[in-house]
């Protein structure tokens, strides 16, 4: 039976049921690759900013300029993921990722570097979410869905845990194959998807004013935390900013309520369990990508670590994540999401708060150990927590939902980076702002814990 505005490529057939496991594979890559281009660059910074010259705000919108994007054109792409079909949005945002890494690698300064970026974090944006609806079209029975997920996420997995040390190692021959790394995996997720079932899509209008609103919100809240750094956040520069990520978030909340097509949809809030995910999504991202920005430039520029060495440093944290990720299902089953999500979060507080009060002569080797705590909670809190989207949302919304859920994310991890570089711009009181982030990110982690434990629904 045909479903009213659903078209399919094979009349009669499911979208995904031919090749499922093609469709996996390219969603596994392509979030290895988004997932590596926001860690590798960590470790990098300090030869970045020794070659193309550039303080703590350049080294801020290298990192947030791909944050950023990513953020602000989530929604959007999870709308066109299920107006256009999975697949072709996929294929198209893998592309453009390609196409950016290159010119990433070519930058001859700072400012192209950084322009690079956003286009990387713009192509990004279309591939996430359209790589979690390439699972969910794939795979609609709940429990297969659950294990796909959970394959899906050893992709991010794999990047995490190679990222820094992979970072390292190229930044010994020049900073610039961490980029350049990027084109054969790309080439390789293009070919998938062209193996895999046609997945549904939906014909609707495109919310361009939602859109925009969205970026001058998001843009404006980033620019003045990155900008506050250096200026103060009296600067009128600054207030200009926040006042525009403030009337631009008042109006996408006016677009997105009385539009008649929104990104996002104002029923897709009404359940708790999108909510909770919601809220889980930006939590985690504070703490789990604010803490390898932080260390990294303190390893390097206080503790006088290489970038190999600081990649090594991380690598107990990513290989605790690795290890475990495999077991998320089995132990979400037999304990529940909201067990296994709030025992994540803990598990981050915890790590943050013992390393934020550490003194600064403790040795890396503890530090190393410390941060595993941190790293317990990727598989304990982002497998669970997508499985519980996209078992909470209909299939017709699972690359929208994706994408609320992934920009959330996002957002948390540009004002983690935008509030704790300000924290470190002033290098006499390096170590008082970097106690000072980690403090911020484990409070914030912990209020998240306690708001999963009053949420019975989770199970």
């Amino acid at each position: 039976m045909r479903v009213p505005g659903v078209t399919t490529d094979r009349p009669g057939q499911r979208a995904g049921q031919a090749s499922p496991g093609w469709s996996l594979a390219a969603a596994l890559l392509g979030f290895f690759m988004v997932t590596l281009d926001a860690v590798i660059v960590n470790v990098a910074l300090p030869d970045i900013r020794r070659e193309l010259a550039g303080g703590m705000s350049g080294l801020q919108w290298v990192v947030d300029g791909y944050t950023l994007m990513f953020a602000a054109l989530l929604l959007s792409a999870g709308s066109l993921t299920d107006r256009t079909g999975a697949r072709r949005a996929f294929g198209a945002g893998m592309a453009l990722f390609v196409a950016a890494s290159v010119a990433c690698g070519l930058a001859p300064s700072l400012g192209v570097l950084v322009g690079a970026r956003l286009v990387q974090g713009c192509a990004a944006a279309v591939m996430m979410p359209s790589s979690m609806a390439l699972i969910s079209h794939a795979y609609p029975d709940p429990l297969r869905r659950a294990r796909a997920v959970a394959l899906w996420s050893m992709g991010g997995v794999a990047a995490s845990t190679s990222g820094p040390v992979l970072g390292g190692l190229l930044t010994l021959v020049s900073w610039r194959l961490i980029f350049f790394v990027n084109v054969p995996v790309g080439v390789a997720a293009l070919l998938l998807p062209g193996t895999a079932a046609r997945s549904p899509h939906h014909r609707v209008p495109f919310d361009w004013a939602g859109q925009v609103a969205a970026v001058l919100a998001m843009g404006g809240l980033t620019y003045g935390a990155i900008e506050a750094g250096a200026a103060g956040f009296m600067a009128p520069r600054v207030l200009a900013a926040f006042a525009v990520a403030v009337a631009a978030g008042a109006a996408f909340g006016v677009l997105q309520s009385r539009g008649r097509h929104p990104m996002v949809p104002p029923d897709l809030f009404r359940s708790r369990t999108v909510r909770l995910t919601v809220v889980a999504g930006f939590a985690f991202m504070v703490g789990y990508y604010g803490l390898p920005f932080v260390m990294s430039l303190y390893l390097q520029d206080l503790r006088g670590l290489s970038a190999l060495g600081t990649g090594v440093a991380f690598l107990p944290m990513m290989l605790t994540g690795a290890v475990l990720t495999p077991f998320t299902a089995r132990l979400t089953g037999r304990f529940g999401a909201r067990a296994v999500i709030t025992t994540g979060l803990a598990s981050m507080t915890t790590g943050l708060v013992v390393i934020g009060l550490l003194p600064g002569s403790t040795p890396v080797g503890v530090l190393a150990a410390l941060m595993m705590l941190v790293g317990l909670a990727g598989p304990l809190v982002m497998p669970p927590v997508i499985a519980l989207l996209l078992h909470a949302v209909p299939a017709r919304q699972a690359g929208v939902a994706s994408g609320v859920l992934n920009t959330s994310r996002q957002v948390g991890g540009a004002l983690a980076i935008a509030v704790f570089g300000a924290l470190l711009a002033d290098r006499t009181t390096f170590l008082h702002g970097l106690r000072v982030s980690l403090l911020v990110a484990a409070a914030i982690a912990a209020a998240t814990a306690l708001l999963s434990q009053q949420r019975r629904q989770l199970t």
